[in-house]
C-alpha cells in the first residue's frame, strides 16, 4: 500500500495537503464514515481520490452531474488513472460491457447518478466489484432542507445494505446546520466524523454596490482590475449583449450558455483559460468543475437566487490565495425582479399536474403507457402550443426530472434530416465535378443504406470521426449539396431530450411528489429572502453575513468588504462635509450618484453612505429617473 503523499506526488504533483485534507485521508483510510464540507476549490476530491488509490479495489463516486463526471474522469484518465462514467444514453449490452471492465479491467473509479443504482444489472455486478470506498459527491441533495434535492439520493443508503462493510465518504461545498443533520441521518452514519474548513476566505473580498448604471461600473471594475473575470447573468441573451458590450469597449470578452454546442462552448472555454481573453460572461451553466486559480473577480450583474449558489459562484475567485473580489452589482428593482423570477413561477402542486399532463399528451402518450424512446423537445414550441409560462413550466419540468418522473437533458442538437435526390448516375457525374466532397458523400452513403429511398437523420459527428474532419466542416458540406440539389435537407434544432420514467397515471403520478414539492417551494421562498437580506445587510461584515448562514461564526470582520471599506471611509472622510457638498450640488440640479462622484470628486463608497443618510433623513429624495434631488 502506497502512502498518501507517495500517491500525491506521482499522480497530482503536489507535496503536502491542504489543511484537515489529510487528517480525512488517513480516517478513509482506516475504513471510518467521513462528511467533508470545504468551500469551492477546497480540495474535496482528494479526500476520496487519494484513499481509493491506496487501497486496492474500486471506488464508486455517486454525483447527480454528468459534466462533473465526464470532468473528472478526463482528468484522471489523463493522470493514467483508470476511471469511467456511466452517462446516460448506454445500451443495455455498452453497460453490461463497462460493469464488467470495472469487475476484471483493473478500474480505480466508477462514476454513477444515483438514478443508475436502482437498475438491476448495476446491482448485481457491484456484488462482484472488490469496492473499496463510497463516495457520495454533492451530499447536500440528500436533504430535504438542500439547495437542490434529489429524492433519488435517498437511494443510495441501500448501498450500505449491498456492500455493508464498505465505507462512506460523503462531500458538499455548502450546508446549513439542517443539511448536515440530515446528510448524517441519510447515510446512517453511525459514528459520524464530520469535517468542516472555515467558509471564510480572507483574501476575497465581497463587495455589494448599488449603482444606478450597471455596465458603467462593469466597465470600471475591469480596467481598474486587468485581470482573468466571470460575469454571471440570468439568461442566455444577456451573455452575447454584455459580451458584445465589453468588447465595444475595448475589454476581451466572450460568453457561454447551456444553448451553445459543444464546439462553440470548447472554443469560448479554451479563449479564457487560456487567457486569450479577460472576461467569461455566463449564466450558471459555467464554472462546474472549473479550478482556474487567477481569476480575480467575479462579478454578478443580477442578484443570485440563493446564498448556496452565490457562494460556491463566487468562490471560483481568488484560488491562487491572492486578493480577488466577488462582486454583486443591484439596485432599487432587483428585489421586486428576484422575487418575481423566482418566488411568483414556483409551481404549485396542480402546476406540476397540469404540465405533466401537457408533456404527456405532447408527445402522445396514452395513459398507463410508458415509452422507451428518447424524444427531441423543443420547450419553446412546448410552451407556445399550450399557451404556457415559461419560467413556470420549465420550474415544473425540473421538479419532474429531480423526481424521477421524467429526464430531461439539458442540451442544444441539432438534428440533420438528408436525403438524395438524384439518381446514381447524376450522383457519379457530381462526384466528378466536386471532388472534394466524395469522401463525405461516401461516407453517409455507406453508413446510411437507405437515404435515396427516405429522409434519414444523420448522425455528425459520426462521419466527421469516419472522415477525419470536423462537424462544422461536414455541416458546411450538407449546405453545399443542398444548395447543389443534390440532397433536400431539413435541419432542426432542439434545446433538450426528454425522457419518460414511470408510466403515466396523472394526478395519482404528481401526488406521491406532493409532499417534496410543497417542502422545495419552502426553501427557496427561504433561500431567496436570505439573498435580500445579505444584500441590504449593510452594517455587518458581508464575510460574516456569509459563514454565519452556514452555521460558522468569525469574531473579526475581514476588513476588505464593501461594508468594512465604507466604514473605514467614513471615518477618515468628513461626513458632514461631504453632506454638506452634496446638498449644495443639489440645490442647482438633480443627479445621479456617477455625477455626484466626479463633479465633487468623492469616493463612490463614501458618497453611497452619506446618501443612504440624507435619504433617511429626509434631506433628499430619488426621482422617476434615478436622480436625487433636494425635499422641500
Amino acid at each position: 500500500m502506497d502512502h498518501p503523499v507517495t500517491v500525491l506526488e506521482t499522480y497530482f504533483n503536489h507535496t503536502s495537503f491542504r489543511p484537515l485534507q489529510e487528517e480525512v485521508i488517513n480516517e478513509v483510510i482506516n475504513g471510518e464514515d467521513c462528511l467533508v464540507l470545504m468551500p469551492t476549490g477546497g480540495g474535496k476530491s482528494l479526500c476520496f481520490q487519494i484513499p481509493a488509490l491506496v487501497k486496492p479495489g474500486i471506488c464508486l463516486v455517486i454525483s447527480p452531474l454528468v459534466a462533473l463526471m465526464k470532468d473528472q474522469v478526463d482528468a484522471l484518465t489523463s493522470k493514467g488513472i483508470k476511471a469511467m462514467a456511466l452517462t446516460s444514453g448506454l445500451s443495455f449490452e455498452e453497460l453490461s460491457i463497462k460493469l464488467d471492465n470495472c469487475i476484471y479491467g483493473n478500474y480505480k473509479f466508477l462514476y454513477l447518478s444515483p438514478e443508475r443504482l436502482q437498475q438491476d444489472i448495476v446491482q448485481e455486478r457491484l456484488k462482484k466489484m472488490n469496492v473499496n470506498l463510497i463516495a457520495v459527491d454533492e451530499a447536500h441533495c440528500i436533504s430535504q432542507w438542500g439547495n437542490d434535492f434529489r429524492p433519488s439520493y435517498k437511494n443510495i443508503t441501500f448501498l450500505r445494505t449491498l456492500l455493508p462493510t464498505v465505507n462512506v465518504i460523503a462531500l458538499t461545498a455548502s450546508a446549513t446546520n439542517d443539511v448536515v443533520e440530515d446528510i448524517v441521518k441519510e447515510l446512517d452514519f453511525i459514528k459520524p466524523r464530520v469535517y468542516k474548513t472555515s467558509f471564510s476566505r480572507k483574501n476575497l473580498a465581497y463587495m455589494v454596490f448599488n449603482v444606478e448604471d450597471k455596465l458603467f461600473r462593469l466597465k470600471t471594475i475591469l480596467i481598474k482590475h486587468k485581470a482573468s473575470s466571470i460575469v454571471y447573468v440570468r439568461n442566455r441573451r444577456s451573455t452575447v449583449e454584455i459580451s458584445e458590450y465589453l468588447k465595444q469597449q475595448g475589454i476581451s470578452s466572450t460568453f457561454y450558455h447551456g444553448g451553445l454546442d459543444v464546439s462553440k462552448k470548447t472554443e469560448h472555454y479554451e479563449l479564457w483559460m487560456q487567457d486569450k481573453v479577460q472576461v467569461m460572461v455566463a449564466t450558471n451553466a459555467f464554472g462546474m468543475g472549473i479550478d482556474k486559480p487567477n481569476v480575480k473577480s467575479v462579478i454578478h450583474l443580477n442578484l443570485p437566487d440563493s446564498l448556496e449558489s452565490y457562494f460556491q459562484e463566487a468562490g471560483r475567485a481568488g484560488r491562487n490565495n491572492n486578493k480577488a473580489f466577488a462582486v454583486v452589482l443591484c439596485n432599487t428593482n432587483d428585489e421586486n425582479l428576484l422575487k418575481k423570477q423566482f418566488l411568483s413561477v414556483l409551481p404549485k402542486v396542480e402546476d406540476v399536474k397540469t404540465v405533466y399532463k401537457k408533456i404527456n399528451s405532447f408527445f402522445q402518450v396514452a395513459y398507463g403507457e410508458k415509452p422507451e424512446e428518447v424524444f427531441d423537445f423543443d420547450f419553446a414550441h412546448f410552451c407556445n402550443h399550450y399557451q404556457l409560462n415559461y419560467t413556470l413550466t420549465y420550474n415544473a419540468l425540473k421538479i419532474l426530472d429531480r423526481t424521477s418522473i421524467i429526464s430531461l437533458s439539458k442540451q442544444f442538437n441539432k438534428n440533420n434530416f438528408v436525403q438524395f435526390i438524384v439518381s446514381n448516375q447524376q450522383l457519379f457525374d457530381y462526384l466528378d465535378r466536386q471532388k472534394k466532397l466524395a469522401l463525405i458523400i461516401k461516407a453517409i452513403l455507406r453508413t446510411y443504406g437507405g437515404i435515396f429511398d427516405h429522409i434519414t437523420n444523420i448522425n455528425l459527428e459520426l462521419i466527421s470521426n469516419k472522415v477525419g474532419l470536423t462537424v462544422s466542416q461536414i455541416d458546411a458540406a450538407l449546405l453545399q449539396l443542398e444548395k447543389d440539389e443534390i440532397i433536400t435537407l431539413q435541419q432542426t434544432r432542439t434545446d433538450a431530450s426528454l425522457v419518460f420514467l414511470v408510466p403515466r397515471e396523472d394526478d395519482q403520478t404528481i401526488n406521491t411528489i406532493a409532499k417534496i414539492i410543497k417542502q422545495q417551494n419552502k426553501v427557496k421562498f427561504n433561500q431567496v429572502n436570505a439573498v435580500i437580506n445579505y444584500i441590504e445587510n449593510d452594517t455587518v461584515c458581508k464575510s460574516k453575513q456569509l459563514v454565519s448562514y452556514f452555521g460558522e461564526t468569525i469574531k473579526e470582520s475581514c476588513g476588505i468588504c464593501s461594508v468594512c471599506i465604507t466604514k473605514k471611509i467614513v471615518k477618515t472622510d468628513d461626513q458632514k462635509l461631504i453632506a454638506s457638498k452634496i446638498l449644495s450640488y443639489l440645490e442647482t440640479q438633480s443627479a445621479d450618484s456617477r455625477t455626484l462622484s466626479i463633479k465633487l470628486k468623492l469616493s463612490e463608497s463614501a458618497l453611497l453612505s452619506v446618501l443612504k443618510q440624507l435619504l433617511e433623513h429626509k434631506r433628499i429624495t430619488i426621482t422617476k429617473s434615478n436622480t436625487y434631488t433636494l425635499l422641500p
